[in-house]
């Protein structure tokens, strides 16, 4: 069963760097995803918080 879902070396090579640009696609698109939802959590966290000097942490 496992010799079915891997392919054999002497198959196209086309096909592995074909996943391999499809893989790094969905990593920068994962990536900046990430990053603007960093920002968003970010930016909310801020806009709620009120700067507290005092010693408040206990």
């Amino acid at each position: 069963m496992s010799e079915e879902t891997v392919p054999q070396q002497g198959g196209g090579t086309a096909q592995p760097k074909g996943l391999l640009q499809q893989m790094e696609e969905l990593m920068a698109a994962l990536n900046a995803d990430l990053s603007a939802l960093d920002a968003d959590l970010q930016s909310s966290a801020t806009a709620g918080r009120i700067p507290v000097e005092g010693p408040e942490a206990g």
